[in-house]
């Protein structure tokens, strides 16, 4: 698994070039909070009671017309 390791980052080296991978590194870390975050706020809302998701009911009924 190590060669191929080695293989993997050279080409990437060669792909974006040394003054690049900062950057990449930055990007992928903030994709990767952001899906974090985004799981959460997933399961805090699963987590909700189902009752509260539904929409309320009128408060005064329609009126009836003759």
């Amino acid at each position: 698994m190590g060669t191929e390791m080695w293989i993997v980052i050279g080409v990437i080296v060669v792909l974006f070039g040394g003054s690049q991978l900062p950057k990449l590194a930055r990007s992928v870390g903030q994709a990767s909070t952001e899906f974090k975050k985004g799981v959460k706020l997933g399961a805090e809302e699963e987590a909700k009671p189902a009752a509260s998701a539904s929409p309320e009911a009128p408060a005064t009924p329609p009126a009836d017309t003759p």
